[in-house]
Formats: structure tokens, sequence, C-alpha cells
């Protein structure tokens, strides 16, 4: 009884992450509803009170390390935005023809969210789209593309999307073989819908009016410091793969210590300044910028799906999709992970893939060993089919919020685009097999 409520209750918040616009309801509290109430429920089991607590301890231990790897990235991410870093890239950017722009953008977009995150990307070209495209249909259509773009190029990046992470931190993959396993097929899953687009854009883009765009009037930062940070942010964030194949060390400890280096630098670098701006500059300052709402989102969803694992349900439905897919075989592998993919577009991909990990313990060998073949298609399907829907990613919601996207208009416009993509790229990785 108490573990068909687990479950009711689980989906029952699912709906209300879902649905989170319609509610008005932030999808962080109804993650931290559900994620207790299962726990809660899970003690009333039957379970002994060592067991309960060796479980919890348990999973507790692998969420942290991955909460902690995200909040120093996003630190980090959000430090070199307040010292406007990113303008080095998009200053650069002079065209208005269509077909250009939107290659340029979507290149940037494809490389920086495999080195920041799809997330963090996402929202720093939604900023930057609303300075370069006046036009509101113009604007939500480069916009569907970087989601498709950012999404894409998270998914062959041991720290470009949570999903990649979770399944790196946790054992499944390792950074080197998943960016020579997944890169070919994101990089199709990106360039299919770019080229289709190619032969429909016509046309040059209209940039706002100067006055329209909001200027600071005085910069915060020198040519220098605005340098110095990006480059040491950005290499700080590219390093930890290369720390954890060096040290072993889990990544969170690798991106600690380069936030650790990026936040002394920046202190010496500002210690002659006011306390006004250097409150805007210091990782103190920035830290009231991070998005904890996401973190609290991921610590609820994480929560629930651990005591689902515990209470064996996530046993059950492995045993029956590998029944009935025959989860032994590479054609089975492949159905199971890509309906994972199209699931993710409707619910977001974390709790997909967390639930995945629960459900496919690592085998020594077999397709679910470390850089097996499930976990390689996995990383790939869950990154990218959350992009049919708009609402199926972290960056889509993000992106659609910045720039008040309809939804129906997305699904109209970009929906079969992203799924042309991400058929593409799936068929691309099973060739490739």
């Amino acid at each position: 009884m108490i573990i068909t409520l687990m479950i009711v209750v689980f989906v029952l918040g699912y709906m209300a992450i879902a649905l989170e616009h319609p509610i008005k309801v932030d999808k962080a509290a109804s993650a931290l509803l559900i994620g207790g109430i299962c726990w809660v429920l899970f003690a009333f089991t039957g379970i002994n009170h060592h067991d309960l607590t060796h479980e919890i301890q348990h999973h507790i231990v692998d969420i942290a390390e991955i909460l902690f790897f995200l909040l120093a990235a996003m630190t980090i991410v959000e430090l070199i935005d307040a010292h406007e870093g990113f303008a080095i890239i998009t200053d650069k950017i002079t065209t208005n023809k269509k077909v250009a722009l939107m290659w340029i953008l979507c290149t940037i977009t494809f490389f920086f969210s495999a080195a920041l995150d799809n997330l963090t990307t996402a929202i720093v070209m939604a900023a930057l789209l609303s300075k370069l495209i006046k036009d509101k249909e113009d604007l939500w259509m480069f916009a569907g593309m970087v989601i498709l773009s950012a999404n894409a190029g998270g998914a062959w990046s041991p720290i470009g999307d949570i999903t990649t992470i979770m399944l790196w931190i946790g054992g499944q993959v390792t950074a080197s073989n998943i960016i020579t396993s997944v890169f070919i097929p994101s990089l199709v899953c990106a360039l299919v819908p770019l080229i289709y687009l190619s032969f429909r854009l016509k046309g040059s883009v209209t940039r706002p009016e100067k006055t329209e765009i909001k200027e600071h009037n005085i910069d915060p930062t020198t040519p220098f410091e605005r340098n110095l940070v990006f480059y040491m942010g950005v290499g700080g964030l590219l390093f930890v793969p290369i720390f954890k194949t060096v040290t072993h060390l889990p990544p969170y400890v690798g991106m600690l210590l380069s936030l650790g280096v990026l936040w002394l630098v920046t202190e010496i670098i500002h210690r002659s300044k006011n306390h006004e701006q250097k409150s805007q500059l210091s990782v103190i300052g920035v830290l009231k910028k991070v998005d904890t709402t996401t973190i609290f989102f991921f610590l609820g969803i994480l929560l629930a799906v651990a005591a689902l694992q515990s209470a064996g349900q996530l046993d059950i439905v492995a045993i029956y999709l590998s029944n009935t897919f025959n989860g032994e075989t590479s054609d089975g592998i492949y159905i199971i992970n890509m309906i994972i993919g199209l699931l993710s577009s409707i619910v977001d991909n974390v709790p997909l893939v967390a639930g995945a990990m629960g459900m496919y313990p690592i085998a020594e060998t077999s397709y679910y060993a470390t850089d097996g073949m499930f976990w390689e298609f996995l990383a790939y399907c869950a990154g990218t089919g959350g992009s049919v829907l708009i609402i199926g990613s972290a960056a889509g919601v993000a992106v659609m919020g910045i720039l008040k996207i309809d939804f129906i208009w997305y699904l109209k416009n970009i929906s079969l685009l992203a799924l042309m993509g991400y058929l593409a790229g799936a068929a691309t990785y099973i060739l490739m097999q």
C-alpha cells in the first residue's frame, strides 16, 4: 500500500512540475515536497532504523557531489557574466544576414554549452539575441535554434548537461569516451535542422535601436579584468575533466578548486575598489545571482528518485523494459533509450536519467559497463530529446521565460526541426556502432 502511495505521490508531484506555469507553483517547491514525502513514506514500509539511515546516507553522498559541482560551476559562470566576459565573443558578431547569423550563433551555442553547460549558455544567448534581433518572429526562430544547439552541445560533454554530469560523476561514462562517442551524433543533431533552415531563411534581421538597448553607463571592469576572468573561468571549467583523469578525485573537488582560484584572483584585482563596485564583482556578490532554485529542484527530484530506488520500484520498471524490448541486445537498448529521449521532451530529463541509473546498475562487462553502449546512447537521447518540446529541457524553459516564447508557436515551428535532428543523430550513433 505504502509503495503504491509513493508512486502516486511521485506522479502527482511530477505533474505539478510539468504544469509549473499554469498552477503558478515553482517546480523546486514541488520537487522538494515529493522528495521529502517519498522518504517519509519509505520510513513506514517496515524497514529498520539502521537500514533506513544507511540507505539515505548512501544516496545523499551521490546527490551532494552533483549539487556541489553545479553550485561551483554556476558561480564561475555568473562571475564571468558579472565581468561582462562573454562580450569578448559577442561583440565580434557584426553580420545581419539571417543565414550567416544563424550559423554563427548556433556554432557558438553548440561549443559554449559543452564548456559552460546548456542552461547557462541558453541564458547568455537569449540575452544576446534580444540585443541583435528586433522582430519577434525572427527572435523566436533564432531562440528555438539556440535551444536545439545548446542541448545538442551539452550532450557530448561531461560538464555540458546535468544528465551527462550525473553519468560522469556516477561512473557510468568517462570524460574522454563521452566526447569521442557522442560528439558526432550530437553534431548531426544540431546540423540537420540548421541546414534545413538555411534553405528557408532569407534576408536580414533588423537590430534594435541603440536607445532600445539597455547600456551600462559605467563599465564595471577594465578590458584586462574582463579578459582575465573570462579566460580563467572557462579554463577552470575545462580543467575539471583533466583534473579527474590525473588525480582520480571526484569532479566536484576540481570544480571547487577552480572556483577557489578564481575567487582569490578576483579578490586581489578588485581589492582597491570601493565597496559598491567590489560587491558587484566579487564571488560573495555574485552568489546572490546564482540560480539556487535550480539547485533545490535537483535536490528534491534526486531525493525522490533515490527513495523509489531504495523501495525497489525502479527495479520493477527496469525488468519490465528489459523483458519487453530485450534490454540485453543492442536493438533493445536503442529502443529503450530513444523512448527515454522522447519522454524527456514531456518531462524533465534529470529524473529520467536518475531513474535509469537506479534501474540499471553498472556491470563489469556488457552494454551496462562503464562506457557501455547503454550509457553512451542514454547521454545522447536524454540530452537532445528534450528539445522536441520547449518545456522538455532546462534550456528551453529558461529561454521561454526570458523571451516569452509561446508553447504552441514552438510546437508549430521548432518541434519538427528538433525531432528531425534527434532522429538523425540517433541514426548516426547506431550506424557508428
